[in-house]
């Protein structure tokens, strides 16, 4: 019972926490959005790695460099997708 009281301010803080990240990402572009969506994915899956062997702040670290160049290698490969669509489109009319 103690640990499910202690563990609500937690979870209230974290609620909060997440509702101020979606809202600062509300003017991002999408080189921005997709790298910090890496970073905060790594992050937590980092820290759930780390936290099995005893080190959960490494842990969130590392994932976080690793998924922000996950994120930002990912919004590289969509703008590249993005630009030979629109030089296929281009393409297609032109031989009309």
């Amino acid at each position: 019972m103690t640990s499910f009281v202690l563990l609500r301010p937690r979870l209230a803080a974290m609620a909060v926490g997440a509702a101020i990240a979606l809202v600062g990402c509300a003017n991002m572009d999408d080189t921005g959005r997709r790298t910090t969506t890496g970073a905060g994915i790594g992050a937590a899956s980092g820290a759930i790695i780390g936290s099995f062997g005893g080190n959960a702040g490494w842990g969130a670290l590392a994932g976080a460099a690793v998924g922000g160049t996950g994120g930002y290698l990912y919004d590289r490969s969509k703008k590249n997708e993005e630009a030979a669509y629109r030089r296929g489109y281009v393409d297609a009319g032109r031989r009309r």
